[in-house]
């Protein structure tokens, strides 16, 4: 990133081969949405562009890096709600894609799509905190210096998260059950 800051303009396509996947990844996992997510990952790079000389080196890049996705998250939601858009609870059923799927892939599909609705579930916040850690691997001091809060206010909202997201995802098995 310090090239790129220097106008090594070439460097970027170095940055975006190794975080463009877990940053697509960040996206989808917040708004279910592959077409989405890819042009957030996309304006995650232009702003990197565009604001490269305000890198200062002194932490880690993917740190300021997620801050910037999230800001840009913040602000295609913002958008997305005055246009009138809610947040849909619910996933694409991606069930039964493949027809010759083992029944124990099925299941376990199944169980990560029950697991993103009830992530879905959950507030932006919890959401948020969740997929930085869980998802992206974060250490909770990274976390921090993202959400610009401090290392145990990270501990106790993963933790509030977590006991959410295990609500959510246990009132979906009894549907999913009583549907059966």
């Amino acid at each position: 990133m310090l090239k790129v800051k220097a106008g090594q303009l070439d460097q970027l396509g170095l940055l975006f081969e190794r975080h463009n996947r877990p940053l697509y990844g960040f996206f989808y996992r917040l708004t279910a949405d592959s077409a989405i997510s890819e042009d957030l990952v996309q304006n995650v790079f232009v702003r990197i562009m565009k604001y490269s000389h305000t890198y200062k080196g002194d932490g880690k890049f993917t740190t300021w890096m997620y801050h910037m996705a999230r800001n840009l998250f913040a602000d295609h939601y913002k958008k997305q709600k005055k246009m009138g858009y809610k947040e849909d609870p619910e996933v694409t059923d991606k069930y039964f894609r493949d027809e010759f799927n083992a029944e124990e892939k099925r299941i376990k599909e199944e169980q990560l799509d029950m697991l993103q609705l009830a992530m879905n579930r959950l507030s932006a916040e919890k959401r948020e905190v969740l997929v930085l850690s869980k998802y992206q691997g974060m250490k909770y001091q990274d976390i921090a210096e993202v959400l610009d809060i401090t290392e145990s206010a990270v501990k106790v909202r993963i933790f509030r998260a977590l006991k959410d997201l295990k609500v959510q995802y246990e009132k979906l098995e009894v549907v999913n059950s009583q549907g059966t």
